[in-house]
């Protein structure tokens, strides 16, 4: 991959991340650039069943803290919810520059919308949020990305802690079709080398599905397959997938796009509750969606074939109701996007 011949001064000039490390260890970085992890570390997009199958191969642990307590045992106290912040994030595909020094946080606890029109790097940032970003092999990276004050990033931390503490749900819902409602919802301890008793499942399974808004519409028929689901059961079944193993930061990239208005009303509610659980990043094209869902927003822009940036982020209601810069003024109220 060339490198560009005219990003500005003040940015990293990107750098083909294979060729700056030749064998990195997994998710080596050095001076700001990231490289990708070793190919067997990577995987793209969304796992399979039989992904699942060679990480159970690999082996398992006994027991994990993120699991539910067993019957008679003392509970667990809720742990502290966690922030994460993102400085100077500069991103290219190839010699082709998408963001440009974006930093933004995201508080504990709340939900933070990313809004803006197509093109202007919205999902690119949310990749980059849990290192998915990296599995494009033209793929440039410049900046940190802090979880509770550790740079995800940083060599030492493997690719699975990352996906572990940082969940993602998409915009097509994609639950393993031939697996059962039941098999879906665990399938993440087994890409996590859990390994977990069948009460101890069961628990975990009601759990989710519970926080998910989907557990009183499936209680009965937990062995029919994921894929015989609506459209709407199987995003809030990838939901409950996602949060099987405790994320403390949950992604969502158009969640909604795909589905019906009485479908999107269940998740924006399901969206709602597990703030009170789990930090939220949506992203979405829905400006009343951002608007009820969301305590913070930050508004993305692109124009005239330059790099994405923030144009003013904060709190949802000012930046709704009295926003700083006028284009956000315009953008919320439907004068262009």
């Amino acid at each position: 991959m060339s490198v560009p011949n005219s990003v500005p001064n003040s940015v990293p000039a990107p750098q083909p991340l294979d060729s700056l490390f030749p064998a990195p260890a997994q998710g080596q970085h050095a001076s700001g650039v990231h490289a990708p992890p070793p190919a067997a570390a990577v995987t793209s997009g969304p796992p399979t069943a039989g992904s699942i199958a060679a990480a159970d191969a690999v082996g398992t642990t006994a027991v994990d803290p993120f699991l539910p307590p067993s019957p008679g045992s003392q509970p667990q106290p809720q742990a502290p919810l966690s922030s994460l912040v993102a400085r100077d994030i500069s991103a290219w595909f190839g010699t082709h520059q998408v963001l440009d020094r974006v930093s933004l946080e995201m508080a504990a606890g709340e939900v933070t919308a990313l809004i803006g029109p197509s093109g202007c790097g919205k999902s690119t940032f949310l990749r980059i949020l849990n290192r998915m970003h990296e599995l494009v092999p033209s793929a440039g990276l410049a900046g940190e990305v802090e979880l509770d004050g550790e740079d995800i990033y940083e060599r030492s931390r493997k690719l699975t802690d990352a996906r572990k503490h940082i969940g993602m749900v998409f915009q097509k819902p994609n639950p393993f079709p031939a697996m059962s409602i039941y098999d879906n919802v665990v399938a993440g301890l087994k890409l996590t080398g859990v390994k977990a008793g069948k009460e101890t499942k069961d628990e975990l399974v009601q759990r989710c599905l519970t926080s998910a808004g989907l557990w009183n519409e499936v209680k009965d028929r937990l062995r029919s397959p994921g894929g015989g689901l609506s459209g709407g059961q199987q995003q809030r079944l990838c939901i409950a997938r996602s949060l099987a193993v405790r994320p403390r930061v949950l992604l969502m990239d158009e969640p909604c796009s795909a589905l019906d208005p009485t479908s999107t009303r269940v998740i924006e509610e399901t969206i709602k509750e597990l703030r009170q659980e789990v930090t939220i990043v949506i992203v979405t094209h829905n400006m009343q969606q951002a608007a009820r869902v969301s305590q913070r927003c930050a508004f993305f822009l692109a124009s005239q074939g330059t790099p994405g940036v923030i144009v003013e982020h904060g709190d949802t209601d000012a930046m709704f109701g009295e926003p700083r810069d006028q284009r956000t003024h315009d953008y919320v109220n439907g004068r262009f996007g």
